[in-house]
């Protein structure tokens, strides 16, 4: 009984910080206060005041986890209802995702060398812009730490929705392909769910992206590490 109390209490904490959060982004629509950033504050704030720890949180949290899947296959929806259009660009689309997803790798190696950290935490920020269960996996092969690395997946996801309106704006950015291609490649789905703010054909190229990212990682990643190694 405890535990469903428990469960439930995360789950409407969960919603109500989405909520405020969602409607301080109508209000004040600007890059920091993006629901998925607020909402994560708000949850990481109430967990420390009130001194719940992350487990029991997860008890009724974890349910909504399980709706990422769902969440994620439902974006096929948008990619279905431009297909021709996907067809006619899949040539430049799979060149600019490929170069995306290698400078998404080397980035995060040179930068780390640089920095001076230790080589276990560089192989799990490696795959850090493709979706969760690809990263972890791909930093698993690597020798890294397969939580830490869907830590540094958070973060990149959450830099890329922050961020990259302004990176857009300030490189005058403004194709649909671009947007799509960049936020899709850049920040998986926190940053597909961004391009699907922008129309629902950039939404459609940033799953594209998004997908295309995965599996170019899965397979060049492994050969990357070896050759920067």
């Amino acid at each position: 009984m405890i535990t469903i109390v428990t469960a439930l209490m995360a789950i409407l904490a969960t919603f109500a910080c989405y909520i405020i959060s969602k409607k301080l982004y109508i209000h004040y629509p600007f890059p920091f206060t993006l629901p998925l950033l607020i909402g994560t504050l708000l949850i990481i704030t109430l967990l420390t005041v009130s001194g719940i720890p992350y487990d029991t949180y997860m008890v009724g949290g974890k349910w909504i986890e399980q709706l990422l899947g769902p969440a994620v296959v439902a974006l096929a929806f948008p990619l279905y209802k431009q297909r021709r259009l996907l067809k006619t660009y899949f040539i430049p689309l799979s060149i600019a995702v490929t170069f995306g997803a290698l400078l998404g790798i080397i980035s995060g190696f040179q930068l780390s060398k640089i920095l001076g950290i230790e080589d276990v935490i560089i192989y799990s920020i490696m795959p850090k812009s493709v979706t969760t269960p690809v990263a972890m996996e791909v930093a698993s092969m690597l020798g890294g730490i397969p939580a830490l690395a869907a830590v540094f997946v958070m973060v990149a996801g959450i830099g890329g929705v922050v961020f990259g309106p302004l990176l857009l704006k300030l490189f005058n950015i403004n194709g649909v392909i671009g947007r799509g291609v960049g936020l899709g490649s850049a920040a998986h789905a926190i940053g597909t769910s961004k391009a699907i703010e922008y129309g629902e054909l950039e939404g459609a190229i940033s799953t594209v992206s998004m997908t295309l990212s995965a599996l170019i990682v899965s397979l060049l990643g492994p050969m990357i590490f070896y050759v920067l190694f």
